[in-house]
């Protein structure tokens, strides 16, 4: 066999680096994904968007009636909603939020992700067994309660990919958040993104030119036949496997995948794309005069997740989509700021989704999951120096495919926000009841998801699936 000079510069390292494994794309064969190009999107979709730092649930997802629970009778709530201190910025409501329709009350921050109540249930009162950063984020990204603060067990987007194995080219995409596999050949292993300029180093062409005669050698190595005496000791179906990549790779590089995600306007794009993509920046709000960046606002990640899934590029995406939300010193205003950019872009990621048909019939919302989530809550009460210190009563927030809509499940307590003892076929507080637990919304995330959910060791949470 002749060498194959043609492949564009790293990508064997492309390739080894990103999805290291059996194969690429769900044990697919190259012939079987080759024929694939035409990148049908995934039938069932999933979203797990990250809040970085513990959030405020009285701004957003757990709030509380400032004329009820007052300064006054602070010893008696131990409850402060404290919506009074965002008047530095007007356009926060001084109250709770409730949409004409909506079952579910919101905090001022919600923002536009208010307007798709009719998708979702908020889960309150869940309790983390923890306020350390990484405890409780590893808890909620596995179902998995951490050793110290060591993750167990595969992230659920793992899980789902895992189990489902499909077949769109990179089936889980992990943009600058952690990911594990534990038990899954390679082909569930996220490719990890620190931003969107690495998801597009990965899928775009590289350039024939090579910078180095160490990397000469490596692609020239890489192109020649692997000896008989190779294939002849290769009991484990290394070399086929090897192949496989290769091929796979070349394939996705050459499909030119990057140009769907480089938002800003380009000439040499087809006019239908242009289109495409003047509508997004208008819809996302990127670049002038919104000013959200192209590649890295919390706007431009909720667009990437988009057009990941609507590509077909993606089944799984998980996001980090904002920050700064820790915050013990200082004014509320800062942290009810920068929740309600995350929860913006949600919502019009949300939007996106509902307004774009999904080839199965319906929108993409009807074939998609999402839940959202932060480590930990922060306290119902200001602390001296201004802000609120770690709470472990937290809520999340699940919608789309397989959740029961318009709904509030558990409750967390009228003191102190406690988390009390719930029924989990009803939602209802009940002394017969049991706590909430990040593995019951994992196994309920699982059981929509249509996948075992057995590694949780929990039932799902019943009167949350549609």
């Amino acid at each position: 066999m002749k060498k194959n000079l043609a492949l564009p510069r790293r990508t064997f390292m492309k390739a080894a680096a990103g999805f290291a494994g059996s194969t690429l794309f769900g044990g697919l064969s190259f012939n079987a994904f080759a024929q694939a190009t035409a990148l049908a999107p995934a039938d069932h979709c999933f979203v797990f968007a990250y809040f970085n730092g513990g959030w405020d649930v009285l701004l957003s997802l757990d709030p509380r009636d400032p004329a009820i629970f007052t300064a006054e009778r602070i010893s008696e709530t131990r409850i402060l909603p404290g919506y009074g201190l965002l008047s530095g910025d007007a356009s926060f409501p001084t109250n709770v939020v409730r949409p004409q329709g909506s079952n579910i009350d919101f905090g001022p921050a919600i923002g536009r992700m208010a307007n798709h109540f009719d998708l979702m249930s908020i889960v309150r009162g869940v309790n983390m067994n923890t306020v350390a950063h990484e405890v409780g984020f590893r808890y909620f990204l596995t179902g998995k309660e951490p050793n110290g603060s060591a993750a167990r067990g595969s992230t659920t987007a793992t899980e789902i990919v895992g189990q489902m194995k499909p077949t769109v080219p990179v089936a889980n995409i992990a943009y600058n958040i952690e990911t594990y596999n534990d038990r899954y050949p390679g082909y569930a292993n996220a490719l990890r993104v620190s931003s969107s300029n690495d998801l597009l180093l990965t899928l775009a062409p590289s350039p024939t030119a090579l910078d180095s005669e160490i990397e000469r050698e490596l692609i020239d190595m890489h192109g020649r036949h692997v000896s008989c005496e190779a294939d002849l000791y290769d009991s484990r179906g290394l070399v086929k496997q090897y192949r496989d990549a290769q091929s796979q790779m070349q394939t996705v590089l050459s499909a030119q995948l990057d140009r769907y995600f480089r938002f800003e306007d380009n000439a040499s794009d087809p006019a239908a794309m242009r289109m495409e993509k003047a509508a997004l920046r208008a819809l996302y709000g990127l670049g002038p005069p919104v000013g959200n960046d192209l590649r890295s606002s919390p706007a431009a990640r909720a667009a990437l997740v988009a057009t990941a899934l609507k590509r077909g590029v993606s089944q799984c995406v998980s996001m980090n989509i904002t920050g700064g939300l820790d915050t013990h010193f200082g004014t509320q205003l800062t942290h009810a700021q920068n929740q309600r950019v995350g929860w913006n872009a949600l919502g019009d990621l949300v939007t996106d989704l509902r307004n774009s048909p999904h080839p199965s019939g319906g929108n993409f919302m009807e074939h998609t999951t999402i839940m959202v989530f932060s480590e930990f809550s922060r306290t119902p009460l200001i602390n001296a120096s201004g802000g609120r210190d770690h709470h472990i009563t937290n809520s999340c927030m699940l919608l789309g495919k397989g959740i029961k809509h318009n709904t509030v499940f558990g409750k967390s307590g009228d003191v102190g926000l406690s988390a009390g003892l719930i029924d989990h076929k009803t939602g209802l507080p009940s002394p017969d009841g049991t706590q909430i637990l990040p593995d019951h919304v994992i196994a309920t995330v699982m059981k929509a998801a249509g996948i075992d959910y057995a590694i949780t060791r929990v039932e799902p949470m019943a009167g949350l699936l549609a």
